[in-house]
């Protein structure tokens, strides 16, 4: 679906894995699952959601074959917010969003990410080792924060540029070597020694005992 202006927000549509989401997202999060679904059920997508620091935050609606009591309840007792009877449209999707803007705005705003001695304030765009500040730039912060969200697990190059939104342009692969280079500088002047880890011929890895 096209995305979507409304006041001072903009609302932007992506497939949602089972594994959670592929890159990063800025903002509040609105998950609609189907009942049914090709690799798992819906109310398993919908445990797996709030168990996923990324996601458990989000408002999240089940999509319902036909109006059930039985299912409305299994569907809330799995983690969902609300219901809707499918097949969902556009305005149908967009209507339900707008609802319930004010309350996602509001759990999004104490959203703290912490990753062993790594602490990530979402709000303030602010990140720190233990006690000490992280100074970063706008693209460091991000590329912190996906892998605060991917720990110690490797990630490609293609990943992270795919983590961080610019697929679109295409950037060169080697640049992420330039971020990395960067990130690994402000982590060593906060204390943080070097935690980031290459991999070779693989990706970086952050390790967090």
């Amino acid at each position: 679906m096209e995305p979507f202006a409304h006041e001072d927000m903009c609302f932007r549509f992506e497939r949602l894995e089972a594994s959670g989401p592929r890159r990063l997202i800025d903002g509040p999060i609105w998950a609609f699952v189907d009942w049914v679904m090709d690799d798992l059920s819906g109310l398993e997508m919908c445990r797996r959601l709030r168990a996923d620091d990324r996601t458990r935050d989000a408002h999240v609606t089940m999509v319902l074959e036909r109006d059930d009591t039985d299912d409305r309840r299994r569907a809330l007792s799995a983690g969902a917010d609300d219901y809707m009877v499918g097949p969902l449209d556009r305005n149908e999707v967009l209507d339900r969003v707008l609802a319930v803007q004010a309350r996602s705005r509001h759990r999004h705003a104490t959203q703290i990410l912490q990753a062993g001695e790594l602490v990530i304030d979402l709000m303030a765009l602010q990140a720190r080792w233990g006690q000490t500040a992280i100074a970063l730039r706008p693209n460091e912060f991000r590329l912190l924060r996906f892998f605060a969200e991917n720990p110690n697990r490797v990630l490609t190059r293609h990943e992270l540029i795919e983590g961080l939104g610019k697929l679109e342009p295409a950037i060169d692969e080697r640049t992420v070597d330039v971020w990395i280079g960067r990130l690994r500088r402000a982590l060593k002047s906060a204390g943080a020694g070097n935690p980031l880890r290459t991999v070779r011929s693989l990706g970086y890895v952050l390790d967090i005992g």
